[in-house]
């Protein structure tokens, strides 16, 4: 598939810090932030295991996201594109994390219109998010971002 530039998007100001969020791509030198805020979505990581994974998404049919608030890392986003026989090809969210001191100020939607741009622009038709149970205050974000209850299903892992 051939590699298609990120749509760019008006910024938007946000509520609490009245600057602009830079949306890009992530990078190497992001390890560092991008593994604290792993942190704070539950999933600890130290940034030398962050960069290795980040090293690992290059050149597939995803793209990890950052939004810069004043310079500093403030949100990142992880979509995936996944083809499928039993559906056309569905873009996931893998994650989605903004700062603790940051969140409802407009970082979390600004990641996902510009994520939901990037898959649209690749043929995705759709986007789907999984989130916990417990996590409600991600349930009511992703409904006021237009995202509406279509299944629940449980989730089985074997360790290879």
């Amino acid at each position: 598939m051939p590699r298609l530039p990120t749509p760019r998007l008006p910024t938007m100001a946000t509520p609490e810090t009245g600057s602009s969020p830079r949306i890009r791509r992530a990078r190497a030198s992001d390890a560092t932030a991008l593994a604290r805020l792993t942190g704070q979505l539950g999933y600890p990581a130290g940034a030398d295991r962050v960069l290795e994974r980040l090293a690992a998404l290059r050149g597939r049919s995803q793209i990890v996201l950052v939004a810069e608030v004043d310079g500093a890392c403030a949100a990142w986003l992880h979509v995936q594109l996944r083809p499928g026989l039993t559906s056309e090809l569905t873009a996931q969210v893998m994650g989605l994390v903004v700062e603790a001191e940051q969140r409802s100020a407009g970082i979390g939607a600004r990641l996902l219109l510009v994520g939901e741009a990037w898959a649209r622009a690749r043929g995705a038709r759709r986007m789907v998010i999984g989130t916990r149970v417990e996590r409600e205050a991600a349930h009511r974000f992703y409904g006021r971002e237009g995202y509406r209850l279509e299944k629940t299903w449980r989730v089985l892992a074997k360790d290879l």
